[in-house]
């Protein structure tokens, strides 16, 4: 789904049309990316060496870790599976660069850039939001700057992402329940 709703953004998922909320605490819906799934063998040198080539960046090996390089950013999820996020416009080319890369290893490669959206989330207390739903213990001591995790929240399975600055967190869910998301969320910073 590639709509431009009225206010000219990419139409990314059902929370399309909310406004972002803007105050003590902030949440609003990223732009899409391009997403590719990358399943292979972590352990076999060719599938790691081909991954580096066609991105251009390291494969994250150790679990809740990522790599950036520029726009894109390469999500840790298993010990045998990725998920790269790119710019919308160089997901075909991304895709095609791995086919051809790790055409001599086991691995798979699948585009699901509408199959996620991203919500954003910061405040002083979006730790303490983000509790309310998750049973992680998400204090920055364990839960560190740069640090991923996929868990439920509420009802949802989604992927956490502790951004650099500490407050601010990328909550990456799938769009069939983002909207439910996004109103656990305004719900917990009304009761604050």
């Amino acid at each position: 789904m590639n709509d431009i709703n009225p206010a000219g953004r990419l139409r990314t998922s059902p929370c399309y049309d909310r406004s972002a909320i803007d105050g003590v605490h902030s949440l609003c819906e990223m732009d899409l990316k391009g997403k590719l799934n990358i399943r292979g063998n972590a352990n076999d040198t060719r599938f790691v060496h081909g991954v580096r080539e066609a991105l251009d960046m390291d494969l994250p090996i150790s679990p809740n870790s990522l790599q950036q390089r520029e726009s894109k950013k390469l999500f840790w999820l298993g010990p045998d599976e990725w998920l790269l996020h790119c710019d919308l416009e160089q997901t075909s080319q991304m895709e095609q660069r791995l086919r051809q890369n790790l055409a001599e290893v086991h691995f798979a490669v699948t585009e699901i850039s509408d199959y996620y959206t991203v919500l954003r989330l910061s405040g002083p207390e979006s730790e303490g939001l983000l509790r309310r739903g998750s049973p992680l213990d998400l204090h920055l001591n364990v839960f560190s700057q740069n640090t991923i995790a996929q868990t439920r929240f509420g009802h949802a399975t989604v992927l956490l992402h502790r951004l650099d600055t500490g407050d601010t967190w990328d909550i990456q869910v799938r769009w069939t329940y983002a909207q439910y998301v996004w109103d656990y969320l305004v719900s917990a910073m009304d009761c604050l």
